[in-house]
């Protein structure tokens, strides 16, 4: 066995992928960015996931983050909404802005940053009611129960989610019992209610069958002229098709 071939596989990707250029120059820079990323570390303890992550998002397009497992895209989303703060031993340091905003400030308001930022997970996790309840959920908590406006907001987020046509004359059935595909798409009409400017997608489409992820794609592509999304996925193909831009990343650094 060569020398070569006894090198560590992570030292011959890293010389493969030498950095870029400097990651805080015009080359990461994008027109009309909703989310500036700035200098951004994160540590669960002692252990650095996220090392100086600089990037821009740009507003209304598909923003994919590739990556072998591990490497901290799904880290870096969850930073988007503040959910690594439920982790007790996560520590972010830098500067993150959505619409200029610091959104580490103490000012923030967590409930109305999570409103603005929606998330899709990538287990599907409809709630154990009925698919109308499910979209009418964020609503209600937020304190209308005028039935005329959430007969509106359920039919409007469904058919932005691409469900209505599926189940409008079951609404009322539980959530539970539609298929993967379709709970899926629930999830994204339920995230959508409550009209954010951002949808993240934790690897959405993992878990479904080749038809069900074609009718996510295709929602994505039709949903980032409303909303801009930020897609974490280990299928090339699939950043591919539906993502504007991509980012690489490896080792907890964003490569390019």
């Amino acid at each position: 066995m060569t020398e070569k071939a006894k090198e560590a596989p992570e030292n011959r990707i890293q010389e493969q992928i030498k950095v870029h250029g400097d990651p805080k120059s015009s080359k990461y820079k994008v027109p009309d960015p909703i989310v500036e990323v700035n200098d951004a570390n994160l540590y669960y303890g002692e252990k650095h996931a996220l090392k100086n992550i600089y990037m821009d998002i740009p507003k209304n397009k598909a923003t994919a983050f590739i990556g072998p497992s591990g490497c901290g895209k799904s880290t870096l989303l969850r930073c988007f909404n503040r959910l690594n703060d439920l982790v007790d031993s996560a520590r972010v340091e830098g500067e993150i802005l959505i619409d200029g905003e610091d959104i580490y400030d103490p000012s923030v308001d967590i409930t109305q940053l999570r409103k603005n930022v929606g998330m899709v997970f990538q287990k599907s996790n409809p709630f154990p009611k009925s698919i109308y309840e499910n979209v009418a959920y964020g609503a209600r908590i937020a304190g209308e129960n005028r039935k005329s406006i959430l007969d509106e907001i359920v039919e409007k987020s469904l058919k932005g989610a691409a469900l209505w046509d599926e189940v409008h004359d079951r609404l009322h059935d539980s959530a539970l019992g539609m298929s993967g595909g379709q709970m899926q798409r629930l999830c994204i009409a339920r995230a959508i209610a409550v009209e954010p400017e951002i949808l993240l997608m934790d690897e959405p489409c993992s878990a479904l069958d080749p038809i069900a992820t074609g009718k996510i794609e295709d929602l994505i592509t039709d949903l980032k002229s409303k909303y801009t999304i930020v897609i974490v996925t280990h299928n090339m193909q699939q950043a591919s098709r539906v993502s504007d831009y991509t980012a690489f990343m490896y080792l907890g650094e964003l490569i390019e």
